[in-house]
């Protein structure tokens, strides 16, 4: 089921549908794009066109953040599972083992995207990859980033490259790549390359992870979250104001 939140379309899909529409497209290669909302990317969306043009173009929109799952309840959406980027990413590289499907890690820098595939064929022995490259090239060598990709053959590619780089990226050259499943994963390499750690799973689960990101990362992060969940609040308070609004006024 698709709703609209916020100005964005949102899927309300679990871990295992999700994951299914990602091994459905890989069987039947019909090209299928994901991308997993946060707060950041509701509230940096409505004034960039570009991400916007990303989101509303994707094929499913997966709710990342705890704050999408609460403002969804708030507006009245029943949604019981959010779908976070390096969870789902986890789960399709499990059954890109289990089936023989080969992906392509596009993104970081070439020593954590190395370090990352090898933390993963380890972790899946039978794995193969379609292959790897770094996030660091300039837009003059894009086209030739873009023939690696398709000479793979890869039946999946795991983006993680920033925003709005990744969505200018994708704008441009999605039409072009030949893979079934495109996901952006955001710094998920550095996780799994073992760069960055992830909240304690009880963090996960309470909605309390971004605490931890600013306890790995304050001086970064604690603006992010102070000025982008300050405009989320707002924008979610207005459209509850809204949606009492509506059933105050007679029919």
């Amino acid at each position: 089921m698709r709703v609209q939140f916020l100005g964005v379309p949102i899927d309300i899909l679990t871990m295992a549908e999700t994951a299914g529409c990602a091994v459905k497209a890989m069987r039947t290669r019909k090209r299928l794009q994901h991308v997993a909302i946060n707060v950041a990317k509701i509230v940096k969306a409505r004034s960039d066109e570009t991400l916007q043009s990303d989101i509303t173009g994707s094929d499913i929109v997966s709710v990342d953040g705890m704050g999408i799952i609460l403002g969804l309840r708030l507006v009245g959406v029943k949604i019981h599972e959010r779908v976070t980027g390096i969870d789902l990413l986890e789960e399709v590289l499990a059954l890109c083992a289990a089936e023989r499907f080969r992906p392509f890690f596009l993104g970081a820098t070439a020593r954590v995207v190395q370090t990352a595939a090898d933390n993963v064929c380890r972790r899946f022995p039978e794995i193969q990859f379609a292959g790897l490259h770094d996030g660091y090239f300039t837009p003059e060598q894009e086209p030739d980033i873009v023939k690696l990709i398709c000479a793979s053959d890869a039946d999946c590619l795991f983006i993680g490259i920033p925003t709005p780089r990744k969505e200018r990226f994708l704008n441009k050259y999605r039409d072009d790549l030949k893979v079934p499943f495109i996901m952006g994963v955001g710094g998920s390499f550095d996780v799994i390359a073992g760069k960055v750690t992830r909240a304690p799973k009880w963090m996960q689960r309470s909605g309390f992870e971004w605490l931890y990101r600013i306890y790995q990362e304050p001086a970064r992060m604690w603006w992010r979250y102070l000025s982008t969940n300050t405009i989320y609040l707002g924008l979610l308070l207005k459209a509850l104001f809204q949606r009492v609004a509506t059933r105050l006024i007679p029919g």
